[in-house]
């Protein structure tokens, strides 16, 4: 079935969709499963799921709907917020990057995303423990009856965090000063706003996140040159695809999810440059941590990094992680699980929020705490143009495997043979034939007869003459 370019003409242009992991935070923000988004939009629930994990574009009519019914919810949450900064509340605690992490009042919120979204892990009286039967942690108890079904998350105070959140993709110009005096109002001398170019917005980016983003990988991986790598790599596609990155609603988060699916590559192991890990930090409890987090499986690994170190809330940590939401907090519960039993320091927490707002302290501190050789990354141009030389050497070696198959091709056309011919086996010498054996020796009669044979003509009618003596 073909679409007329109409359509997609009008979905394009009256409604533009944003990426895939906004559509499935949209839904997530407002409560609705994929079955309910599909029933709205009238496609199945796989469709939904196609679509906000990009392999699929909306498109059409039913792209037009499923467009109008994003900006909808979008429009609501945007109410929400603006309604809740007009509130005054309590403040909250220090801004990310002062160092400091005192917890705060915490202030009434609008819900967001639901209650239920933030796994809670058990207290100090009920901690998960594994089962008798399977093994598996448990997840923790549900709240008790009188707590509503959907109430607003406690806010947490924020803790120094290794990388941004989010990260504009390019630098935003400062709104000129007004002139001092009427020379520098001068037409000539008026300074006009600058537009950075992919390469200035590139470098920025890089110089914002590159240390922060090495740490990270460094406490995914435990290997330093390793972490350089996949730093550098991850840029590296970035400016492969800047057109992409840049226009992205979260570029930090794209270089992230890029670094972090380079670092865990399982074939890594097979290279006898990072078989083994570096040396741990000296303080136990720093190296208990690491350990504990080197111990977890990749995914559990990088699920709590997502959202205990960087401060990703869970629906967000589900899309990067491509898991379900309930599947990254029963990762989260786990992992909270495994770090308690080896770095009992950070089991006196009295609540979920107390107990991430120390991991997520602990995990900042272990990650600025690590070898200096973590960050000494190249600069900002020297990746650019690395990675282009990178991408010109793979083209010129695929185009020169494309020519070498090619030529070796037609030369086998051009000599082999358009009809088959049938090899003539070489002469061998019969063997193992007796030596008296053969023919018989001729008698007497036999001479004679053979001599006469010799000497009457060959040809006549006498030889049809029957001679009787």
């Amino acid at each position: 079935m073909t679409q007329s370019p109409a359509d997609t003409k009008d979905t394009d242009a009256m409604s533009p969709l944003p990426t895939p992991k906004e559509r499935r935070r949209l839904r997530e923000a407002k409560d609705l499963s994929e079955a309910q988004v599909a029933t709205a939009v009238g496609v199945t629930r796989a469709t939904v799921r196609s679509w906000e994990t990009g392999r699929t574009t909306p498109r059409g009519r039913k792209g037009q709907t499923y467009a109008r019914l994003l900006a909808t919810i979008e429009a609501e949450l945007a109410a929400v917020a603006e309604a809740d900064q007009d509130d005054p509340g309590p403040a909250l605690g220090s801004a990310p990057g002062t160092g400091t992490a005192g917890p705060a009042e915490p202030a009434p919120k609008a819900k967001r995303h639901t209650a239920s979204t933030r796994p809670e892990p058990a207290s100090d009286e009920a901690s998960p423990k594994a089962s008798e039967t399977g093994g598996r942690a448990t997840k923790p108890e549900a709240a008790p009856h009188h707590r509503p079904e959907h109430t607003a998350p406690e806010p947490v105070s924020p803790a120094p965090v290794p990388v941004p959140a989010k990260e504009l993709a390019a630098p935003k110009t400062p709104a000129p000063a007004a002139p001092a005096t009427l020379a520098d109002a001068l037409p000539e001398q008026a300074s006009v706003p600058h537009t950075p170019t992919p390469a200035e917005a590139f470098d920025v980016l890089y110089t914002s996140i590159a240390p922060d983003l090495a740490r990270q990988a460094y406490l995914l991986t435990g290997r330093t040159r390793l972490a350089r790598e996949s730093v550098e790599r991850a840029f590296h596609q970035a400016w492969e695809n800047w057109p992409e990155v840049a226009t992205d609603r979260d570029p930090a988060g794209w270089v992230r999810a890029a670094a972090y699916e380079y670092a865990m590559a399982p074939w890594h192991r097979f290279r006898r440059a990072h078989k083994r890990p570096d040396q741990p930090p000296a303080e136990p409890e720093r190296r208990a941590l690491l350990d504990a987090l080197l111990d977890l499986p990749p995914a559990y690994r990088r699920t709590v990094l997502l959202y205990d170190g960087v401060g990703l809330d869970l629906p967000e940590t589900a899309a990067e992680t491509q898991a379900s939401t309930p599947a990254a907090a029963n990762r989260v519960l786990n992992a909270r699980a495994a770090i308690l039993d080896r770095v009992p320091a950070a089991a006196r927490a009295r609540n979920p929020q107390a107990l991430s707002a120390d991991l997520r302290e602990r995990i900042t501190d272990l990650a600025l705490a690590g070898p200096d050789s973590v960050t000494r990354l190249p600069s900002a141009p020297v990746v650019r143009t690395g990675g282009e030389r990178r991408r010109r050497f793979w083209t010129r070696a695929a185009i020169a495997f494309t020519t070498l198959i090619v030529s070796a091709t037609a030369f086998t056309v051009v000599t082999v043979p358009h009809h088959h011919v049938r090899p003539v086996p070489f002469g061998e010498r019969v063997g193992g034939v007796p030596a008296n054996n053969g023919p018989q020796r001729l008698t007497s009669e036999d001479l004679q007869l053979r001599d006469k044979l010799r000497t009457e003509p060959a040809r006549g009618p006498h030889r049809l003459v029957l001679d009787i003596r």
